[in-house]
Parts: structure tokens; C-alpha cells; sequence
């Protein structure tokens, strides 16, 4: 068990905290909903957990079997909808990975991406399209 504390500090502004690290983190309510749009919104933050989830699943399944990984990106688009409630309804997700498309364990890592707690917590009515690019040689 985690404990992430949140303090409302005004202005549709939250200041979040970790609990174990004391970490923290600021969201403010995106400009298209009253905010200023000055950090993530919660929103945002749903699509930054799967992004950062599947990069770190990968990783584990690369730290495991001595894969080099580094320079991999992942990329995600958040999109809400248009009717309500607001909602997120789609996350595109591109992931480039450094390493060459005929790589032995390709269907290991693309596995393990979705496989990650995040992509597995999404609603499954959103939309979680996945385009992979293996650039290495």
C-alpha cells in the first residue's frame, strides 16, 4: 500500500504528495476546463501513467535479459470527449524502441507493454491503439 496525499491549495490547483519519497507533484484543471494549464491535469496524469508504466515494464523485461534500451520513447495523445460526461476516450501510444524489428524477443517486450498494470487498470472502452517502431540495425 502507497499513500499519496493531496492538498487542494485553490484555484482548481492540487499539490500531490508521496507518500514514501515526499515527492511532489502540482496539477492544475487543463485551460479548456476553468484552468490555467499551467502543470498536468489529473487527466493528463492518467495518460502520463500509462505512457511511463509501459516504458518501465519494457525496461524491467530489458534490465532481465541485458537488453540496452536506452534511448527508447514512448509517445501518448490524450483525448476527451466531446459529448458528456468529459471523459478520456482515446490514448494513442507510440513506442520507439532501439532495437531492430527482427529482435528475439520482440513479442516479449510488445507482451509486456500491455500487459503493464496501467494498461491493464484503463477502462476498456478506451481507445489504447499501440504503433511500434523497432529502429535499431
Amino acid at each position: 500500500m502507497i499513500e499519496i496525499t493531496v492538498d487542494y491549495e485553490g484555484d482548481l490547483r492540487c499539490r500531490a504528495v508521496h507518500g514514501p519519497s515526499k515527492n511532489e507533484l502540482l496539477t492544475d484543471a487543463p485551460v479548456d476546463n476553468n484552468g490555467k494549464g499551467e502543470s498536468f491535469s489529473p487527466t493528463d496524469l492518467v495518460a502520463t501513467a500509462l505512457a511511463t508504466c509501459m516504458a518501465t515494464v519494457i525496461g524491467i523485461i530489458g534490465k532481465r535479459k541485458d537488453i540496452d534500451l536506452t534511448g527508447m520513447k514512448v509517445r501518448v495523445e490524450k483525448h476527451m470527449s466531446t459529448d458528456a460526461p468529459r471523459r478520456i476516450v482515446r490514448l494513442p501510444i507510440e513506442i520507439t524502441l532501439p532495437l531492430s524489428p527482427e529482435h528475439p524477443d520482440r513479442p516479449l517486450l510488445e507482451s509486456a507493454a500491455r500487459g503493464c498494470p496501467v494498461h491493464q487498470s484503463v477502462h476498456p472502452d478506451i481507445d489504447k491503439p499501440i504503433i511500434w517502431h523497432w529502429v535499431g540495425a
